[in-house]
């Protein structure tokens, strides 16, 4: 049974005497103005939601907070974490992969040349690269990428109805034609035929780019591109429903240029975005 809101109220004197108050002290309680730390709490409310929303859901609790600070706003993590949570601001969650695109190539005599160190010194030293697949009501559209090791940016990538060799090649060269490379510089990817075939190896070999490869089937060994593709598809794939390739390409490269390389915050590099990284080792290389 419903009861109606009246029936279930007291007298303020009733319980004031059932808790052991003041009729006064209650009253002035009640009309007392909110603390500072309650005004500021309301505030970081609403910042805290506002970037939330600008993330598109996205962010968690330390990416949050790392814009806060780059807001010049002070808040500790576990304060905006406590806040998150009373918001009900859940970031969303990854979900399991399905299959992987790799197959192996034939033996080929490819070092391993990053050793799962995915940093460099300047952009365009090192670079790793892998191919994803996304759903669409026509059937698969690929994803090839290249990503620069020093400044997290993806400087390069292609998209087509398959993945075979002439799809990486036109990503290599997309990153080649978006960032001046460092001679001999260092293109990383797992043992996948088409990356180890001879003709990917001649466009290598034309831009001066040394060819690197991890182990196969160990994940770990090409880490930074396969974080790339979780956030993704955890971040805008999963949450999407592409009726046409073209609607997924367009909807991928807005994330890819106007979101993960211009403003996701990256904690790999203090919580600059890879744009930001990317023009801060230009300015420094202007300055010497």
């Amino acid at each position: 049974m419903r009861l109606d809101t009246a029936e279930c109220a007291y007298p303020v004197d009733f319980m004031c005497a059932k808790l052991g108050a003041s009729r006064s002290g209650y009253y002035e309680w009640r009309n007392r103005p909110e603390s500072a730390t309650a005004a500021r709490r309301e505030e970081l409310k609403v910042l805290i939601a506002k970037i939330f929303e600008d993330s598109d859901g996205t962010y968690g609790y330390r990416r949050v907070h790392a814009q806060l600070r780059r807001w010049d706003v002070q808040a500790g993590p576990e304060l905006v974490r406590q806040i998150m949570r009373q918001l009900g601001l859940v970031p969303c969650q990854p979900k399991p992969k399905r299959f992987s695109l790799t197959k192996a190539g034939l033996p080929f005599p490819v070092p391993d040349l990053v050793g799962r160190d995915f940093t460099a010194a300047r952009p365009g030293e090192k670079m790793v690269g892998d191919i994803t697949y996304i759903p669409t009501g026509e059937g698969w559209l690929y994803l090839a990428t290249v990503i620069d090791c020093c400044t997290k940016e993806v400087i390069g990538y292609a998209m087509d109805d398959h993945y075979q060799t002439p799809l990486i090649s036109r990503a290599i060269r997309n990153a080649a034609r978006n960032r001046k490379l460092v001679k001999k510089a260092i293109f990383h990817s797992d043992r996948g035929s088409n990356y180890m075939s001879a003709e990917y190896g001649r466009t290598l070999d034309r831009l001066n780019v040394r060819r690197s490869a991890g182990r196969t089937g160990i994940c770990y060994d090409n880490a930074m591109a396969e974080s790339f593709f979780g956030a993704l598809k955890n971040e805008r794939v999963s949450r999407m429903t592409y009726s046409t390739r073209e609607e997924a390409r367009r909807d991928i490269t807005r994330y890819v240029e106007f979101w993960y390389n211009r403003k996701r915050l990256h904690s790999a590099i203090g919580y600059l975005t890879p744009r930001e990284a990317y023009l801060e080792h230009r300015n420094m290389r202007l300055a010497a």
